[in-house]
């Protein structure tokens, strides 16, 4: 029997998967502080979409947001994810900004970072490592898994010998977006993986899109896995990972022991699931079995954007031919594994292949500079005469003379014109007219209406700006009159 911990992802993987990176810090403040008192061994709690989104989206300003959520949640190390070349670009970004990007994280309070680079830049990886163990914080290293013919044990377990050689990496997280792990390849996987990792705890990540997770998340413990990833109920399943309440039930049945206070689960759930049908967003979600999945590894996040692209040509109806399309362009682009940017990119270029009618007519910039080696070396190499169509593509010869620029952080500063960090890194990131929307939209709200629909909403902002007495709202459904006291 094993003592096995718990990472909680009901505020980064589980509300990216099922709300899409919009939860604001007075969703959750309510009941962070419960959460922090639960047991977890670490809270994953952000990454630099949630910057992108909530500044362009949610007018929330993300760095204030962070603290009231860190000040809320003293006990638990607090985790931030890292792609290892970029921050929310799907290009690639300055090393300096990436760098600065760490320590402001640890500067608000983040003790605790998973770095990926699904190709495996081992220099940017272990780079970041070494910046954030200058705050003293923790690290675990990714292994992005993906299914291929050149995806093999020894592939894997090569790389884990290399991130677990560095000192400033504490633990190796096996992550599976597309969750396709099942008990045959776990047994052959974890062996070298255990021995490459040479005594680091292992983690593991795997989002529940097949429906069979939970299952490989036993029996990734009783072949070495150390750690779960695990969310609220109502943030769990179908794209997110399992339910944090079915897999303690599980590991108790199995005679293993945990840390976590489970009479702290739901009032949770309750809340945010009472939250989630207040917004609109998705909650307590499930998936069935589908062997198609397993083809494309699409993660499931990126099914709405597919279907939301088709709209647009008047295209629904063609969702299985981007979803077939999806797994050709992969083994053409040499199975790179799905997850950000490679996920986007082979489904951009999927659903242009599909739209257009004509493979590879119109190809991305991100694509050109993936073929050039801009992201790292391929997995496998690309087919022939597919790199021959995306190097002769409109745009390519404009691409491959202008490589990602590497400023640093002086020129950075210089350039957007601020000596400010948290700043920078905004500024950087999103376009000034998203942050001045932000900015205008007042202080971050600590809590959020559980009453609420689209006309109240409107109407809220509407009493913000209304000098009259008396505002009115009526639509098919609603007939509200609201009177300012004098």
């Amino acid at each position: 029997m094993a003592h096995i911990e718990f990472l909680d992802e009901t505020m980064r993987d589980g509300q990216q998967s099922l709300w899409g990176l919009r939860m604001r810090a007075g969703m959750a403040l309510p009941v962070s502080p419960l959460i922090d008192k639960t047991g977890f061994k670490t809270i994953d709690l952000t990454g630099g979409g949630m910057l992108d989104v909530l500044t362009r989206y949610c007018q929330e300003n993300y760095w204030e947001g962070l603290d009231l959520l860190v000040a809320s949640m003293p006990n638990t190390p607090l985790r931030a994810g890292l792609r290892a070349n970029a921050n929310v670009t799907f290009s690639v970004s300055p090393r300096a900004l990436m760098d600065l990007w760490v320590r402001r994280l640890c500067a608000h309070g983040v003790r605790s970072f998973w770095i990926y680079d699904v190709l495996f830049g081992f220099d940017n990886m272990l780079r970041l490592a070494k910046v954030a163990k200058e705050s003293d914080a923790w690290v675990a290293a990714a292994v992005m898994f993906a299914l291929s013919p050149v995806h093999t044990d020894e592939y894997y377990a090569q790389k884990v010998r290399v991130l677990a050689a560095s000192p400033d990496v504490d633990s190796i997280l096996l992550y599976d977006t597309a969750g396709v792990l099942e008990k045959e390849r776990l047994q052959t996987l974890m062996p070298g993986i255990v021995a490459a990792a040479n005594g680091k705890p292992i983690e593991f990540h795997a989002n529940n899109l097949l429906g069979m997770t939970a299952k490989a998340y036993l029996d990734a413990v009783d072949l070495g896995v150390s750690v779960l990833h695990t969310a609220s109920k109502p943030m769990a399943n179908g794209p997110s990972v399992p339910a944090t309440e079915t897999m303690v039930r599980n590991i108790e049945l199995k005679g293993h022991t945990h840390n976590l206070d489970s009479s702290l689960f739901q009032p949770v759930a309750d809340h945010f699931r009472a939250v989630g049908k207040a917004a609109g967003f998705l909650v307590d979600q499930y998936a069935e079995y589908d062997v198609f999945s397993i083809e494309h590894q699409i993660p499931g996040g990126m099914m709405g954007t597919f279907k939301a692209q088709l709209a647009m040509h008047n295209m629904t109806d063609r969702i299985g031919d981007v979803l077939a399309e999806v797994a050709a362009v992969r083994k053409d682009l040499g199975y790179p594994g799905m997850a950000t940017p490679f996920s986007q990119l082979v489904g951009i270029q999927a659903v242009l292949n599909i739209v257009t009618g004509e493979r590879y007519g119109t190809v991305p910039d991100e694509v050109v500079q993936y073929a050039a080696g801009f992201y790292g070396e391929t997995v496998a190499p690309i087919d022939a005469n597919v790199l021959d169509r995306i190097m002769g593509s409109a745009r390519a010869k404009e691409v491959l003379d202008n490589p990602p620029p590497d400023p640093d952080l002086a020129e950075l500063m210089k350039q957007y014109g601020t000596q400010d960090e948290d700043e920078l890194i905004l500024r950087a990131t999103v376009p000034q007219a998203d942050i001045d929307k932000m900015r205008a939209s007042g202080p971050v709200r600590r809590d959020y209406p559980l009453l609420s629909s689209p006309e109240l909403e409107q109407m809220r902002k509407l009493m913000q700006v209304a000098t009259m007495p008396v505002v009115e709202l009526k639509s098919a459904g609603l007939n509200l009159s609201l009177r300012r006291d004098s």
